[in-house]
């Protein structure tokens, strides 16, 4: 999906202000009801060697199920294409998985994240262009996550920003970036492999030392159109089965599939049947109205987007201060709405995934046609989830978006962007 600013402030701003247009149109969420989630663990330990993770996966079956149609951001759909009307974005078919998989229950944390980098990155050297200086607090007080101290110990140069960061989604990514945590999760060494369940959907939970080793893994980063290179391992989602995940009901949906990965919706009645939004903290972002079911962190019609700024920030610098050189008055009404921390809206996709509608936009590794059609060089992929600063009709299943994967402006002006980890085949404990 190209990210549809046209229907956003951000758009019209970034388009005012850069000459860029775009940003990203998203997709949807599922799940019906409220799950009683643990908050989120560590995202990380020490280790002699590189640091320790743990992710949690929700276990997706029913192998084979069809796929549906739909037409890019129409409120509608189709068993088929056959059956959806002609349109000059054409008709796609998605969501048939012919495997079981493994899908992140959260997306990656700014903890992880940081973990990661300083296993990467130890010097701090920045070398594979991993951190942008807009990330950080001083440059943007409302949104940066991580810091770089260039007089740190080895392994220390990154940590996050304010506390209150460590548990929100990592909302600076490229798809680049992406592959490059799965890479080195999947060079990593596997230390543990726990089954369990809870609230009716099953769950795997891998601990992995990660590995300094991104180039090459999962996928090969020599290759600018780098695809899957193993049957099994960690994995960006794809397109299917990101969708899948997050829509697919077999006991339940329009052809079995919901309108939003939080409730099944009724396709036709516009935002009627939506998500309520989140309220957050407005100094920690932790959610404060997650007994209101079902939920998710998008910016409803009429009202005031999810928001909040950690507490030693001031209010002016938060309202003001940007690294995209917005006036004071145009910044607070294109930056409104701020990520919240995963899995506290409690609301779980058809398969018990959290935070797939709203919060951050994510990356999957399916690689699609340039918008306008012409091979333009760059390499674009797949994004879906809607953002928390974006409206209900991001979160729709044909709220399909397209970027290219390494749009080094995007880096610098978007901090809603994201992804979660996936898993094919079976991983065994103690290998990489």
């Amino acid at each position: 999906m190209h990210f549809a600013f046209s229907r956003t402030r951000l758009g019209r701003a970034v388009a005012v202000t850069c000459g860029v247009s775009a940003l990203l149109a998203p997709s949807a969420t599922a799940g019906s009801s409220a799950a009683a989630v643990d908050p989120p663990s560590r995202g990380s330990v020490t280790s002699r060697g590189g640091a320790v993770i743990t992710v949690t996966t929700a276990k997706v079956g029913v192998p084979g199920n069809r796929s549906v149609g739909i037409i890019p951001f129409k409120d509608a759909v189709y068993r088929s294409c056959a059956e959806a009307p002609a349109t000059s974005t054409g008709c796609l078919m998605v969501g048939g998985v012919g495997y079981p998989y493994g899908i992140g229950q959260l997306e990656v944390t700014v903890e992880q994240w940081v973990a990661f980098l300083n296993t990467v990155d130890p010097g701090g050297r920045n070398r594979l262009g991993l951190y942008e200086d807009t990330e950080s607090s001083s440059a943007w007080p409302k949104y940066g996550q991580i810091n770089l101290t260039a007089g740190a110990a080895d392994g220390r140069h990154y940590s996050v920003a304010y506390p209150e960061w460590a548990h929100k989604p990592y909302g600076f990514a490229n798809f680049l970036e992406a592959a490059r945590f799965v890479n080195s999760l999947d060079n990593g060494r596997l230390i543990s492999k726990r089954s369990g369940s809870n609230g009716g959907f099953s769950y795997v939970t891998y601990q992995v030392e990660l590995s300094a080793r991104t180039e090459r893994g999962m996928y090969d980063l020599a290759r600018p159109d780098a695809t899957r290179t193993r049957d099994a391992g960690f994995v960006v989602p794809s397109q299917n089965e990101w969708i899948k995940a997050a829509y697919y009901d077999p006991g339940g949906g329009t052809y079995s599939y919901w309108k939003y990965p939080t409730n099944a919706g009724v396709f036709g009645d516009g935002d009627d049947s939506a998500p309520s939004p989140t309220v957050l903290n407005p100094t920690t972002g932790d959610v404060t109205n997650a007994a209101t079911q079902p939920l998710a962190s998008y910016h409803d019609t009429g009202l005031p987007a999810p928001s909040w700024c950690p507490a030693p920030v001031l209010p002016e610098a938060c309202s003001t201060v940007n690294p995209i050189g917005l006036d004071p008055v145009t910044y607070p009404d294109i930056y409104q709405g701020s990520l919240s921390t995963v899995g506290q809206a409690r609301t779980t996709s058809p398969w018990g995934t959290l935070d797939q509608g709203g919060n951050a936009v994510e990356w999957t590794d399916t690689i699609t046609d340039a918008p306008s059609g012409r091979d333009s060089g760059r390499v674009w992929r797949r994004l879906h989830g809607g953002i928390s600063n974006a409206e209900a009709f991001q979160l729709w299943l044909s709220a399909v978006g397209l970027q290219p994967q390494d749009n080094v402006f995007y880096n610098h002006t978007y901090p809603w962007l994201g992804f979660r980890i996936g898993v094919i085949g079976d991983l065994a404990s103690g290998t990489s």
